[in-house]
């Protein structure tokens, strides 16, 4: 009940957003963002070895990313990890105001056009396999096991085409 009185109260006001263009610009910004939004709390290739009391995995150890081994009991390494998962009822950032899915197409245009900005170009869009690349260093196409083959599309669902992941 509490929560739901002061989302109203907040509604109440007329808010003033201050955003000025980024120095790199809007690529070098969702390049930044893409590397908080889309992480996991820990990497299997961060994991060294597991045993039957102790999880070894690998911290950054300083600036200039060095890297130290670290030992956690099993239970104290769950208790941080479970320190990532988020609340029931509490979504990632991504899906929150001009960017949620169920509302994204027109509030994205209206938040464009109230902040002056030029049309988006569909001809600049990037795939999502190409980002993918460009941002994470991540080769989509290559087996996540053997990391030496390439992956083929063998079938494709109904109501879902090759050409939608793009």
């Amino acid at each position: 009940m509490a929560w739901a009185q002061r989302q109203r109260d907040l509604y109440r006001h007329d808010w003033v957003v201050y955003a000025k263009t980024p120095l790199g610009g809007p690529a070098q910004t969702l390049e930044y963002l893409s590397r908080y939004t889309h992480r996991t709390a820990i990497g299997n290739e961060r994991i060294k070895a597991l045993t039957h009391s102790e999880v070894v995995f690998t911290v950054r150890a300083d600036d200039q990313g060095g890297k130290r081994t670290e030992h956690l009991p099993g239970c104290e390494f769950i208790r941080r990890y479970l320190l990532h998962v988020l609340p029931t009822g509490i979504k990632r950032i991504r899906h929150y105001g001009v960017l949620a899915s169920a509302c994204k197409t027109d509030k994205l245009k209206l938040a464009r056009l109230a902040l002056q900005m030029p049309s988006t170009n569909p001809l600049a869009q990037e795939s999502a396999q190409a980002f993918m690349a460009r941002v994470a260093r991540i080769e989509t196409m290559q087996c996540p096991c053997c990391k030496a083959g390439t992956l083929k599309v063998v079938a494709t669902l109904p109501g879902y085409t090759v050409a939608d992941t793009g």
